[in-house]
């Protein structure tokens, strides 16, 4: 392995990976070797396509198997966003070649396959860590201190979130997101992994002593067996008192964010998944005050924003160049770190059961 430099390989060519392939750039210990495709042309065209928009100084080479990227010697770790039915094999082999693993994200169908994943990274003594970027910002550090210093937000009471974006009828009818092959969970794998991700965060990944779960909306593509989640509701309880709320939906239009409501005031995130584009990251405090005399009846606000100097969209202080320069450390670094599979192994686990709760009328699941 490179004593200074990451040298990394795509297995894959999904649309996610161009953002990637940016941020492995900017990452200033990454460097992309190969990108791996079912053809060398469609590698190539992936290739080029990404070198039109963001180039690199080096030749980056298509590979025309995925089996032909795990094999080379001068890669080390790997990113996979391969669609979540076909990832778990492709892992493990990752595992079993000696690269550390970058997932995308849900990490895979049920937590038996995560776990899966995980046993072959820990047999290799490689890194796996899921591709959730807002992890990786800056401002996650700042909302954590408000989170923690007793008098922003105080006790948290309930967390709100939503993730959403409105699909077009040709998406329904072609995106692997609509396939119960291919992404079984639909909206809720690839939209609430945040929203759940996001609520554990908060509270330091205290596990749901319940989940429940609904489906307010399937379809498939045509070639799909089954219905997939293209709208879910979700609800989770604790032992600490909290409870919270998740939507997740390819049928209403964007929105990403968190609402942290506590016994003090509240914090709002509105873009927590993928900052606003701009040259800072944010989120506001509310501690509004009920002033009553006489007739007077008053509600008194009183909001506090704060920011953090942070551009998006792939600079080299963005939460997604973040993530692959902390994950690049971790690979150059040779000691693991099993708070990452942690956290996706639990993600998982509340996802299955959210999932579980759904298909039986909205039961309660212990995850």
């Amino acid at each position: 392995m490179s004593e200074a430099i990451c040298r990394w390989g795509i297995l894959s060519t999904a649309g996610i990976a161009k953002k990637n392939w940016h941020s492995i750039g900017n990452s200033g210990n990454g460097q992309l070797i190969a990108v791996a495709s079912r053809s060398v042309e469609k590698a190539q065209q992936f290739i080029d396509e990404c070198n039109a928009s963001a180039p690199v100084p080096h030749k980056v080479e298509a590979l025309g198997s995925y089996e032909a990227l795990l094999a080379r010697k001068d890669i080390d770790a790997v990113y996979i966003p391969l669609p979540t039915g076909l990832r778990t094999d492709w892992v493990v082999k990752a595992a079993e070649a000696g690269k550390h693993v970058m997932v995308e994200k849900p990490c895979g169908v049920t937590t038996a396959d995560v776990q899966k994943m995980v046993d072959a990274c820990n047999k290799a003594k490689v890194q796996f860590m899921d591709g959730v970027m807002f992890m990786h910002s800056a401002r996650m550090n700042q909302l954590r201190q408000v989170l923690d210093d007793g008098k922003s937000v105080g006790t948290v009471r309930r967390i709100a979130s939503q993730f959403s974006f409105c699909a077009p009828d040709e998406w329904m009818n072609s995106n692997i997101r609509a396939s119960s092959q291919l992404e079984p969970a639909g909206c809720l794998g690839d939209l609430g992994w945040y929203t759940i991700r996001m609520t554990l965060w908060v509270l330091k990944f205290e596990m749901p002593s319940e989940v429940r779960g609904r489906i307010l909306h399937g379809a498939k593509r045509p070639d799909s067996s089954e219905d997939v989640p293209m709208e879910f509701q979700g609800e989770m309880h604790f032992k600490s008192g909290v409870s919270a709320t998740f939507f997740n939906s390819f049928r209403a239009n964007h929105q990403q964010w968190c609402n942290i409501s506590g016994t003090k005031g509240y914090a709002q995130v509105n873009d927590f998944v993928l900052p606003y584009f701009g040259n800072e990251v944010a989120f506001e405090v509310g501690n509004h005050n009920f002033a009553a005399e006489g007739c007077h009846f008053n509600m008194e606000k009183f909001l506090t924003h704060h920011a953090v100097s942070e551009y998006s969209n792939n600079t080299p202080n963005s939460q997604e160049t973040e993530l692959f320069r902390t994950f690049g450390k971790l690979a150059l670094s040779g000691k693991c770190d099993s708070y990452w599979p942690e956290i996706a192994l639990k993600t998982q686990r509340v996802l299955d059961a959210a999932l579980k709760s759904a298909h039986n009328g909205g039961a309660a699941v212990t995850p």
